[in-house]
C-alpha cells in the first residue's frame, strides 16, 4: 500500500517498530511492490485469461515486481472476497479482468483507498480505481475481411458470450469487415451466456456448422469453436490468443490482446506515484490489439487487403463505424459522412444489417 505521510519521525519509528503502521514502507526493490490479478477463467483456457496472464508475466519480467493471481473468480459477490484476499496478502495494486467484476472491485476500492485498482472493460472510476480496454473492434474488422474472403456460401457463424455492448460492437465490426468484400454476407450468432464454457462453446459452433455456416468466428474464451470448425472441414477465426494449433488446416487468423505493455506502464506509474485514475481505450496504434499470423489457407491477395486496411485504420483514414451503416431493419443508424462517437460505440445495443441473432 502507499505509505501515509507521517509528520513526526518518532511516532513513525514507534509505529514501524510495533508492527502496526498501516502503509508499506517505501523500497527501491521492485520485488517489494506486489500486484494482484483477478481472472474470470483458468490461465490454461488458451484464450482470454491466458492472454491476461501473459501480460502479467511480461510486466513481472519487465519491472521485477512480485505478482500473484487468482483464477476462476465468478462475476458474483465472491469476487469481493477474492479481491480483499489479495489486498490482505499485501498487494499494492489489483487488476480485475472481466466486465462482471466491475461492481465488486468498485466496492473493494472504496474500502482500501491506499491500494490502486484497475478494471478491464468497465466504466466505473474513483480516485483509486481506473479502467482500461482496447479497441478490439479494429482487429475484428480486419478478421472480418479475411473471413469474408474465405467463405464460399456467404454464411458465417459467430459464437458469442454475452449480449453486452462490447460483444455486440465486435460482432458488428466483424460483419462490416466481411461485408466490405461481399455485401451479401450474413453472420449468424449463437449465444452461450457464459464467458468460459468449453462444452457449450463447442455445441454452439457445431449448431452453426449444421446450419450451413462454412466459417466460424467467436467472442468467448477458449479455442473450442476453432477446433469444432476444423473437425468439420470449415474455416475458423479465433480470439484473444493465437489458436492456429487447434486448426492447422482451416485457421484464418484471430484478433489478439497484447496486455503486457499496458500492465507494465500502469504498474510503473503506481510504483512511481504518478498513477491517476483514467479510462484508457487504446487502439492498434498502441499495439494493445493486433491480428494474429494468417493460417495456411489465406491467400496473398487477402493478406494484402487486410494489411492495407490495417494501415488505414492506424493512420485514421479508415474508420470502422463510418456511415452509411444500417441496422437489421434497414434503418440508417450512421448517416453517410458521419461516424459513431466513442460514447455511442461503448453503449452499442443494436446489430448491423446482415447479423442474424436470436436476441434481435
Amino acid at each position: 500500500m502507499k505509505r501515509k505521510g507521517i509528520l513526526v519521525l518518532v511516532i513513525a519509528m514507534l509505529l514501524i517498530g510495533s508492527g502496526i503502521m498501516t502503509g508499506c514502507q517505501e523500497s527501491n526493490d521492485p520485488k517489494d511492490f506486489k500486484v494482484g490479478f483477478v481472472y474470470v477463467g483458468p490461465i490454461g483456457d488458451g484464450g482470454y485469461t491466458y492472454a491476461h496472464d501473459q501480460g502479467r508475466l511480461y510486466a513481472e519480467n519487465e519491472l521485477g515486481v512480485t505478482t500473484v493471481y487468482v483464477e476462476n473468480v465468478p462475476e458474483t459477490s465472491e469476487c469481493v472476497t477474492q479481491i480483499e484476499n489479495l489486498v490482505k496478502q499485501g498487494c499494492d495494486m489489483v487488476f480485475a479482468t472481466s466486465f462482471g467484476h466491475m461492481p465488486y472491485i468498485k466496492e473493494v476500492a472504496g474500502k482500501y483507498p491506499d491500494v490502486t485498482f484497475e478494471h478491464c472493460s468497465g466504466y466505473e472510476m474513483s480516485e483509486n480505481l481506473g479502467n482500461y480496454f482496447g479497441r478490439m473492434y479494429q482487429a475484428r474488422y480486419l478478421s472480418g475481411i479475411a473471413a469474408g474472403r474465405a467463405t464460399q456460401n456467404g454464411k458465417i457463424g459467430y459464437v458469442a458470450a454475452m449480449a453486452i455492448p462490447e460483444v455486440i460492437r465486435g460482432i458488428n465490426a466483424f460483419t462490416l469487415g466481411a461485408q466490405s468484400v461481399n455485401p451479401d454476407i450474413t453472420v449468424q450468432v449463437v449465444w452461450t451466456n457464459s464467458w468460459y464454457d468449453p462444452t457449450g462453446e463447442k455445441i454452439a459452433a457445431e449448431s452453426l456448422l449444421a446450419a450451413g455456416c462454412d466459417v466460424i468466428a467467436q467472442h468467448i474464451d477458449t479455442a473450442e469453436p476453432v477446433a469444432a470448425a476444423e473437425a468439420h472441414g470449415a474455416f475458423a477465426v479465433g480470439y484473444d490468443s493465437p489458436m492456429g494449433d487447434s486448426a492447422p488446416n482451416g485457421y484464418i487468423t484471430a484478433p489478439l490482446w497484447n496486455w503486457g505493455p499496458y500492465y507494465a506502464k500502469a504498474i510503473k506509474a503506481a510504483m512511481d506515484g504518478t498513477w491517476k485514475a483514467e479510462s484508457y481505450w487504446g487502439g492498434m496504434e498502441d499495439d494493445i490489439v493486433r491480428l494474429d499470423e494468417f493460417g495456411p489457407s489465406v491467400t496473398d491477395e487477402t493478406k494484402a487487403l487486410v494489411d492495407d486496411a490495417k494501415a488505414k485504420i492506424i493512420d485514421g483514414s479508415l474508420i470502422v463505424f463510418a456511415g452509411p451503416i444500417y441496422d437489421q431493419s434497414g434503418e440508417v443508424k450512421v448517416a453517410e459522412g458521419a461516424s459513431l462517437t466513442d460514447a455511442e460505440m461503448l453503449s452499442m445495443e443494436w446489430f448491423v444489417k446482415g447479423v442474424i441473432s436470436p436476441s434481435e
